[in-house]
């Protein structure tokens, strides 16, 4: 009898996989038993586990995922929709290493900020059967979801939370941050504050947009021309910089509202850049390098990522538990840009 070999991706010829029962003859238990063994019944003697695992490491066995899935109803990966897997993406890097140590397998997804691609990521995943979905919604509305968290879907939302559908948080402390932002900048001289932020429809925009509104407010500072929420586009960006610092009350500091804007604010400044009191919101990769680097208020990555594993593990675990959400601190990590004077 021939062997029927299979053409690998690199040009390799192999061999047939080794299955369940290869492993049990080689061991010589029954095949039920190879079976608990893989699936870590702790009720298998010990004996019988050190020769089905010495068969298994004999033979370079590999369980098949599907088939234990298939047995178990469950997938063992859960879905991530974020807004831009183009950049960095901190947060879902940290949401891979914790659904790693708790044996799940990520299925990130962008939605490019738009509300009908979040709209086909979700239910593409949904459609997949995964274990649950972990979101950075971009929609207000989330009324598609109803019917998949109501069949036991477990769904957690991080940055913004869902709109229309009850479903756990993780949010970081946006309002606290902007404070912090224009505090420091006022400590250090400043009483004419520009913010420039993300579009007001998105919760994260909205929350800091009225946070700086409201210390502006309070320190009886201007809002005329100060105030700059809307799409991240450069034409947008270098309208907003010439409103704020080009006239005859110029501002003497900003603060920007997130990573993107806070690029768009630099890449229009270039040299100048280093002439403005700047505090931005969120942290990035090379920040600390720039002249003077850039003083931000740095969202916590890792327990955002961790505590929405967290979430909906609890959640599949216990889907009838309260919706939680769940309010992460920020810090302020002051390097040069946030300190210049007026």
């Amino acid at each position: 009898m021939t062997e029927r070999t299979v053409e690998g991706t690199a040009g390799r010829r192999r061999g047939k996989r080794p299955t369940m029962l290869d492993v049990a003859r080689t061991a010589g238990v029954a095949l039920r038993t190879v079976s608990r063994v893989v699936n870590d019944d702790p009720t298998v003697g010990q004996d019988l586990v050190k020769r089905v695992r010495a068969a298994i490491v004999t033979l370079d066995y590999e369980p098949d995922e599907r088939a234990q899935q298939l047995r178990r109803g469950v997938s063992g990966t859960i879905g991530a929709a974020v807004r831009n897997l183009a950049d960095a993406h901190p947060v879902l890097s940290a949401i891979d290493q914790a659904a790693r140590k708790a044996k799940l397998t990520v299925l990130a997804m962008s939605t490019e900020d738009e509300e009908q691609r979040e709209r086909e990521a979700v239910m593409s995943m949904c459609r997949k059967r995964v274990d649950g979905i972990i979101i950075e919604p971009i929609s207000a509305n989330h009324q598609y979801l109803a019917p998949e968290i109501e069949a036991g879907m477990p769904v957690v939302a991080f940055d913004r939370p869902t709109g229309g559908v009850p479903a756990d948080a993780v949010l970081s402390d946006n309002a606290a941050g902007i404070g912090t932002a224009f505090r420091h900048l006022v400590q250090h001289g400043h009483n004419r504050i520009a913010y420039i932020g993300d579009h007001e429809r998105i919760f994260t925009g909205r929350e800091r947009a009225a946070s700086f509104r409201a210390c502006v407010t309070a320190n009886g500072g201007p809002l005329e021309g100060m105030v700059h929420a809307g799409a991240v586009e450069p034409a947008r960006i270098a309208s907003a910089l010439t409103t704020a610092f080009d006239g005859p009350t110029p501002a003497t500091a900003l603060i920007t509202g997130n990573v993107a804007t806070t690029v768009e604010v630099l890449r229009y400044l270039g040299a100048d850049a280093g002439r403005i009191a700047i505090v931005a919101f969120d942290d990035f990769l090379l920040a600390d390098l720039l002249r003077p680097a850039l003083t931000v208020i740095a969202q916590n990555s890792a327990t955002i990522g961790r505590t929405a594993i967290e979430l909906l593990l609890a959640r599949a675990a216990d889907p009838t538990r309260p919706v939680q959400s769940v309010t992460v601190p920020v810090e302020l990590i002051p390097r040069g840009s946030g300190e210049l004077r007026p």
